[in-house]
């Protein structure tokens, strides 16, 4: 009898399948991090939000560059590019942009998630009290993080809310999408074990495909580098209107025909 232990496109029996996605994220990894938080114009985060979300009090962004190890001493660069947000009561961020290294990481976290997960190439860089974090995609620089480490604080634990939305792009109509999209609210719990204060500058760059640059750094209010691990939990609280989502579908589908030909 053909089955799949002799051919493993067939259909794999029920114990043995494994959802890899939510294992790795729902497991404590440890991560080296270099993450900046910084404020912004309100203006501007008001009009990158789909709705149901709406501005924060505070304008404020969160992006880190971050070096993963995982079981095994498997390596991968990550990183994260999100505004302070609410849904309703809830306070949270919203990612705009959250670069990988690995086709694995990309996938799972935009189907699994909704995640707007791309490939790029992320480091992240010591050299005694010097650190430096480079994000860059489809040959465009786009972060470019340098500083001095200048001291520590303690390690603290921290729960977080993220924003995410599941969606299904129409095969039949151009700019679509196939039904309203799952709100995910991805709580994640977070621990530190080493946390060093960092004096330095930031420089986002232009690119016609990410548009961090339209984001400006108008004051720097922390800069850490960090060893730490945040596990994931997330839930599906609702849907959101297909019209509202469908004009920000660009944040996270390239639209390729800026680097050559137009349509």
């Amino acid at each position: 009898m053909v089955d799949f232990s002799t051919v493993r496109y067939a259909a794999k029996p029920e114990n043995l399948r494994r959802n890899r996605e939510l294992e790795a994220t729902g497991a404590q990894t440890w991560a080296q991090c270099f993450e900046v938080i910084y404020e912004t114009d309100p203006d501007i985060i008001a009009v990158v939000l789909p709705k149901p979300l709406t501005p924060h009090a505070k304008p404020y962004v969160r992006f880190n560059i971050t070096q993963v190890e995982m079981a095994g001493g498997l390596r991968f660069g990550a990183g994260w590019f999100g505004v302070h947000a609410m849904h309703g009561s809830q306070e949270g961020e919203y990612p705009l942009f959250m670069p990988m290294t690995t086709e694995q990481a990309t996938v799972g976290g935009r189907e699994v998630f909704g995640e707007p997960k791309k490939i790029a190439r992320v480091e992240i860089n010591r050299d005694g009290n010097n650190v430096s974090g480079y994000i860059g995609r489809m040959g465009h620089d786009l972060v470019e993080v340098n500083g001095t480490i200048t001291g520590t604080r303690d390690p603290i634990e921290r729960d977080s809310c993220d924003f995410y939305f599941k969606v299904s792009p129409s095969c039949e109509v151009k700019n679509t999408l196939d039904s309203d999209p799952l709100i995910v609210h991805s709580y994640k719990h977070h621990i530190e074990r080493k946390v060093e204060l960092v004096d330095g500058t930031v420089t986002l760059k232009d690119s016609p495909l990410d548009f961090l640059a339209d984001i400006p750094v108008r004051r720097i209010i922390d800069m850490t580098w960090s060893e730490r691990a945040t596990v994931v939990n997330a839930k599906i609280v609702g849907t959101a209107s297909r019209e509202d989502i469908e004009p920000f579908l660009h944040q996270r589908y390239d639209d390729m025909s800026v680097l050559g030909k137009k349509d």
